[in-house]
């Protein structure tokens, strides 16, 4: 017959001077739901992987915590009481429960392994994207990415508020807290509408772009940023801010293929952008204006070496595609290190 319920028999521990009652621990909760499921300790016991001893010591323990008898048994018997039945439920979500977070914690420690949110501005989403993602499915088919793309204010805010993992900027971000890992750098051409004079010029000049209608993207495109930059180390000044301008770089050369104007385009936007249009390409003499892409993450992030490697994915991702691009930072041969 099954104790009585009640305080009395219930053990009690302490905890900063004061008497508590104990709380069952998951291996005894596992030892109940493992009884209750095999109905005989011997067989109990080998599902859990544990001696027989082992287990019923596990049973009196819980039984001693809760006061109360949860299984009867003898020679020939073995009967769940009903304090037993009502614990079985109410077992379950707690093991269920625990494993659950056992499972969400090792999946989160997990080498380029679920979840991964990754911000990526405009001007390089659609031309570095379809590569990254195929090299992503090959090399890392256990990560989830869930990409952001935006521009970069909105990134790097969201970078710093931990709404993104990583983020696919140009530099110099300029924020101390936050990493860059170098990806790729890139040269700007100079995409002019069909018969303007320097259509199909090489060695082109900075100052060659003096007097011209130059064609910006939006406000806070970091693009729109770096083209302005362009003009004023040229000693430039007659580059209209607030003249025609457009939010995406397909817009941008649709203008310029209609005669509005010129613009700069970075060289991975070329092959998608003026593939069917009749805009020319002028390229400039080296030193070329571009820049360089970068993976950056917060300076506090456990995660730098995973980085790392998702950067020379990118990087080989890039290389693969044989995008216009030179990497930046030293490959790593063959495949992908996983860390453990």
């Amino acid at each position: 017959m099954a104790r009585a319920e009640g305080k009395d028999n219930a053990a009690v521990s302490t905890w900063q001077g004061r008497r508590v009652a104990a709380t069952p621990t998951l291996a005894q909760l596992r030892a109940f739901l493992a009884l209750v499921e095999h109905r005989h300790f011997g067989d109990a016991a080998r599902a859990l992987g544990v001696a027989q001893p082992t287990l019923s010591q596990a049973l009196s323990s819980l039984e001693e915590i809760l006061g109360v008898q949860l299984i009867e048994r003898n020679a020939r018997t073995f009967l769940v009481t009903d304090a037993g039945e009502r614990l079985v439920p109410m077992a379950q979500r707690a093991v269920e429960a625990a494993e659950a977070i056992t499972d969400a914690i090792a999946r989160e420690r997990a080498w380029l392994a679920g979840p991964r949110s990754i911000g990526v501005i405009p001007t390089v989403g659609p031309y570095l994207l379809p590569a990254l993602l195929r090299a992503l499915r090959k090399e890392a088919p256990d990560l989830e990415p869930v990409i952001r793309e935006d521009q970069t204010a909105r990134l790097l805010a969201a970078l710093r508020s931990g709404e993104l993992d990583v983020a696919i900027v140009a530099e110099p971000v300029g924020d101390p807290t936050l990493v860059e890992i170098p990806l790729y750098t890139e040269d700007f051409a100079l995409a002019v509408p069909a018969t303007h004079p320097l259509g199909g010029r090489e060695g082109l000049a900075v100052d060659d772009l003096s007097d011209l209608p130059i064609l910006l993207l939006d406000e806070g495109h970091c693009l729109r940023d770096q083209t302005l930059a362009v003009t004023v180390a040229a000693g430039l000044s007659g580059v209209d801010a607030q003249a025609t301008r457009a939010t995406s770089l397909s817009t941008v050369v649709q203008l310029v293929d209609a005669g509005l104007g010129v613009t700069l385009l970075p060289d991975s936007a070329i092959p998608v952008e003026v593939r069917r249009t009749s805009v020319e390409i002028a390229r400039f003499a080296d030193p070329a204006p571009g820049r360089t892409m970068v993976l950056a993450y917060r300076s506090t992030s456990a995660r730098s070496e995973e980085y790392e490697d998702l950067a020379e994915i990118i990087r080989r991702a890039v290389r693969s595609a044989r995008l216009p691009v030179r990497p930046q930072g030293p490959p790593v041969g063959g495949s992908t290190r996983r860390r453990g």
